[in-house]
């Protein structure tokens, strides 16, 4: 595990400036650079006094052993990250994911991206509230002073925003044509288009421009909604499956990557390590795995359905959910090259009964270490976490949890009931 801690000088001049500039408006509980070829081909962009164009920061190497947090947008935004990173200078955590482009198409800060600027997912006002270039710096410069691992999370097909704006790149409905709605009346984004994913490589570009160390794709997949298959029309798919297309478009993403020398990482359904079809999706393990730096299943008990591994109540039994789920993620990538790491999301949310605590979430990453997996990240969507599961920083390397009584057993806030993604 790598040392993070620098001068105190340091790190309390940047956090200074990160508050400084603070949003004060109360964000509701819940939830890189521009590619050459199209900046060469679009007009000059005015860029403000506060410019994000400036020479590229050295990034923070990927840990050997990486255990994380996820971050949403108004987490980030607000004074929860600076909570966040004190728990990350105090404990095991040594990364953070935090949105840089949320699953309603919102940008973290002001883009330079010309379709982000010109749909306004970026915009500084109201709802959306962008974070300044000013204060990201800050922050990144902060998470830099600690050695804490930056990762920049950004929703690939799940943009309504981008979908209303540009509904030629929506799924549409075979009826009519119109775009096809999900069950919250959102329209989705159509995986077999191109220009989907290069908005999302170039909205990665810019981040890693920034200072972040990682990207992270999520929701890299078809819509999880069994009537889809009667009511959209895929005029793009030319006979392909749908993991053929997700696989293509994952190959595509990564190698227009590669230049920039940073890990590419996906979020995956945790069932995807257990079911051997695609599950309507466009996610099968042997499709996606060699496609990937690492390969990150949201493996949370909570989502898997009465007798999922023979386990009447898998959301009360974490640790056999996790170790089930991991040895078929193990047996599934062994013998193909290029297979990616697995580093597993782990549950610290209540869904139903029982409420996880302390005992909930170490179950889980007690049934990763025992399966040699030492790398994980927890998930609440709002962004509060059980401190009481997590070892203090001096005892990170050990592989099994530490009495929980090292590090007092609470909670920031009790979380919402969580989303499925």
């Amino acid at each position: 595990m790598m040392s993070r801690f620098r001068p105190a000088a340091l790190a309390t001049a940047i956090l200074l400036a990160a508050c400084a500039d603070a949003p004060g408006a109360q964000p509701p509980a819940d939830t890189a650079r521009a590619s050459a070829t199209s900046a060469s081909a679009a007009a000059p962009v005015a860029l403000p006094a506060d410019s994000i164009a400036r020479p590229r920061v050295p990034l923070v190497p990927t840990p050997d052993t990486l255990r994380g947090l996820y971050v949403n947008r108004w987490a980030a935004i607000g004074q929860k990250i600076h909570k966040l990173i004190d728990v990350a200078r105090r404990t095991e955590v040594n990364a953070l994911v935090i949105d840089v482009k949320d699953d309603r198409g919102y940008l973290l800060y002001p883009s330079r991206v010309p379709l982000a600027r010109e749909i306004g997912a970026d915009a500084q006002s109201g709802e959306i509230m962008a974070m300044s270039h000013r204060r990201l710096r800050a922050l990144l410069d902060t998470m830099r002073a600690h050695d804490i691992y930056p990762i920049a999370r950004i929703v690939v097909v799940k943009d309504p925003m981008l979908a209303r704006k540009k509904p030629e790149w929506a799924i549409k409905r075979k009826s009519d044509g119109l775009p096809w709605l999900d069950k919250n009346g959102n329209p989705w984004l159509d995986p077999h288009q191109k220009g989907v994913w290069e908005y999302a490589a170039e909205l990665a570009e810019e981040a890693v421009d920034l200072g972040f160390s990682e990207v992270q794709l999520d929701y890299v997949r078809f819509p999880d909604e069994r009537r889809i298959v009667r009511e959209a029309a895929f005029a793009l798919a030319e006979g392909r499956t749908r993991a053929e297309v997700i696989r293509q478009q994952l190959g595509a993403f990564r190698e227009r990557l590669k230049p920039l020398g940073v890990p590419m990482t996906i979020d995956v359904f945790g069932l995807t390590t257990s079911d051997t079809t695609d599950m309507g999706i466009g996610q099968r393990w042997e499709a996606f795995v060699d496609q990937a730096d690492y390969v990150l299943p949201m493996t949370y008990p909570s989502h898997y359905g009465p007798g999922s591994y023979k386990i009447a109540k898998p959301n009360a039994n974490p640790y056999a959910v996790i170790d089930n789920a991991l040895k078929d993620a193990k047996r599934r990538s062994e013998g193909i090259a290029g297979a990616a790491k697995v580093i597993p999301w782990y549950q610290d949310f209540t869904l139903g009964a029982p409420r996880y605590g302390v005992r909930e979430v170490q179950a889980q990453m007690q049934a990763g270490y025992d399966n040699g997996i030492q790398s994980w990240i927890l998930w609440n969507p709002s962004s509060n976490y059980t401190l009481g599961a997590l070892r203090p920083a001096k005892s990170a390397d050990a592989s099994a949890p530490a009495d929980s009584a090292t590090i007092p057993a609470a909670t920031l806030t009790p979380p919402p009931p969580a989303q499925r993604r």
